[in-house]
């Protein structure tokens, strides 16, 4: 069974693609794996990790006093790094990975940010396990969302909602 990596590489290549990823709460684990794809360097425009929110508000236009475990955030991220590096598609992560709950989301709270041009949104994940556990899922989550994003984009530029 092919990998989601390898499912995106592919996709991306076909229809040429350009891929970017905003990161919070994965810290660069997302864009690792996305640019371990094959030919990586044609279709991965790269990627910005946003830890703190003046970076997420200076950088990517998140607005201030956005949540950032929150899909408004998620969604801002997402927009905002599909423009900084020109790219079709973008994803983004941020939320609470724990141990311990934060700004009173609970550990494992995740919000997946996309965007496309002919729109973007977010989805909300509740992830069970420890920190590394629900980095790895929301990893494993984010591939899955640019392989659907990817497969559902048109050949004449256009995508359909994530869903």
């Amino acid at each position: 069974m092919e990998s989601a990596i390898d499912q995106l590489s592919r996709t991306a290549r076909e229809r040429g693609l350009t891929i970017a990823v905003a990161e919070s709460l994965t810290s660069g684990l997302l864009a690792s794996h996305v640019g371990k794809g094959e030919s990586a360097g044609d279709w991965f425009s790269g990627g910005v990790v946003a830890y703190r929110m003046p970076v997420k508000t200076h950088l990517l236009g998140v607005p201030d006093g956005t949540d950032p475990c929150s899909p408004e955030c998620a969604t801002a991220l997402a927009d905002g790094v599909r423009a900084l590096l020109t790219a079709d598609i973008a994803v983004s992560t941020t939320g609470v990975g724990g141990p311990d709950p934060e700004d009173g989301h609970e550990p494992g709270t995740v919000y997946l940010g996309w965007a496309t041009a002919e729109g973007s949104g977010a989805e909300h994940l509740q992830l069970d396990g420890g920190p590394e556990d629900v980095l790895a899922a929301t990893v494993d989550r984010a591939l899955r969302l640019l392989v659907r994003l990817a497969e559902d984009h048109d050949v004449a530029g256009s995508t359909a909602a994530a869903s």
